[in-house]
Order: structure tokens, then C-alpha cells, then sequence
């Protein structure tokens, strides 16, 4: 049954976010839209290399026998997941017209912290196709992934309530949500298994990010 309603709601969930993405790119009418379509696919795509080894391990041949493709679509997701948050920051500096200049050193530290991350996922000890793989690692390369979460909730939040802008105010409780359910998996999801549920209201979240999106640009039609 876990395995039938799990696979069910990631068809749901890559199909939605794909298709509300591709509309978004092919019929946005500015960038603000289109940087949410790119960040709309990039999500799907980049969840399916993960999501779909895992639903065949389900209806098949177990997930630990499918450990390698899981690895690998895991480490895929990690990367785009990273790029993810680069571009929902960008869409934060055209909703709130910020400039180079005045976020100069925000944009460095986002990028840093995301080239960090990336460099991270590609160190061998993380052992990706080892269905056990290290926890340590996992939190290592989680560490500036977190960090660059928190500074997106913060100045989502501020901007959002200077401008009194209810979308954004959710946008941040969103992204709060996403890291809620995420970082309990990342210490737990390898020993305590049934942690890894907290991925489905993980997904949620994100979502929810992008209906915020996806909302504007119908608004925008």
C-alpha cells in the first residue's frame, strides 16, 4: 500500500510542478514569471532522478537493492536542490527590485555558500551508492545548505513585511517548513526509516513555493 499511494503522489508531484513550470516559461510575460517556470522544471526534473528509482525499488525489488540508482538520483537532487534556492533568490531580487549594488554582499554569500554545498556533494566520503551511507556527511553537506535556507526565510520575511506583502510572507513560512521536515531525515532518515516520511510534507512545501508563482503569472494572463 506505502509503495502504490507513495508512487501515486510523486507522479502527482513531478507532473504539477513540471507542467505549472513549462507554462510559466512558454507564456510568462516577464522575468519575474520565467525565473519561476526555470525554477518550477529545475525542481521536478531535478526530484525525479531521486523519486523515481525509489518508486521502482518500491514496487519491485527493494529499496536497498536499488541503492545505486538512489545514490545517484540523490546526489543529482542535492545539486539541483542547491541551484533551486540561487534562483528562488534571484526571484527574490526582482520581486523587490533590489539591486546589484545594494546586495552585493548577499549575492556572494549565497553563491559561496551554494559553490560549498555543491563541492561537498562531490567529496567520495559521502558514499552516495551505499544504501547506509555516512550521517556524518550528510550533515556536512547539509551545513551551508542550511545556512543559505535561513538567510532566504530572513529576508524573505523582512522584505515581505516592509511591503506588506502576504505572498512573501508565506514564501518564507514555506521555506521555514521545507527545512522543518528536511533536517530530522538528514539525522535520522538513515537509522529511524520512517523519518523519511517527513519528505512528503517536505515536498509540500516546496509546492507551495512555487504555486506562489505559479498564482502571479495566472494573476498576470
Amino acid at each position: 500500500m506505502q509503495a502504490i499511494m507513495e508512487t501515486l503522489f510523486d507522479v502527482v508531484y513531478l507532473s504539477t510542478v513540471i507542467i505549472w513550470g513549462l507554462q510559466m516559461i512558454l507564456k510568462g510575460k516577464n522575468t519575474y514569471v520565467k525565473l519561476f517556470g526555470y525554477m518550477s522544471v529545475l525542481l521536478g526534473f531535478g526530484d525525479a532522478f531521486h523519486l523515481i528509482p525509489r518508486a521502482y525499488g518500491l514496487l519491485t525489488i527493494g529499496l536497498e537493492a536499488n541503492a545505486t540508482a538512489l545514490g545517484i538520483g540523490k546526489f543529482i537532487t542535492s545539486i539541483t536542490m542547491t541551484i533551486f534556492y540561487v534562483v528562488l533568490y534571484k526571484i527574490w531580487q526582482v520581486r523587490f527590485n533590489k539591486t546589484k549594488e545594494e546586495t552585493k554582499v548577499l549575492t556572494t554569500s549565497i553563491y559561496t555558500l551554494a559553490l560549498i554545498r555543491i563541492i561537498l556533494c562531490f567529496f567520495p566520503a559521502n558514499d552516495w551508492l551505499n544504501y547506509n551511507a555516512p550521517i556524518s556527511w550528510g550533515i556536512y553537506r547539509n551545513i551551508p545548505f542550511a545556512i543559505m535556507g535561513i538567510i532566504m526565510i530572513v529576508i524573505m520575511y523582512q522584505e515581505a513585511r516592509k511591503h506588506q506583502d502576504k505572498d512573501y510572507i508565506y514564501m518564507a513560512i514555506a521555506v521555514f517548513l521545507s527545512f522543518f521536515f528536511y533536517v530530522p531525515v538528514v539525522l535520522w532518515g538513515t537509522t529511524i526509516r520512517i523519518v523519511g516520511m517527513l519528505m512528503i510534507p517536505k515536498t509540500l512545501a516546496y509546492v507551495w513555493i512555487v504555486l506562489i508563482g505559479y498564482k502571479d503569472f495566472r494573476r498576470s494572463k
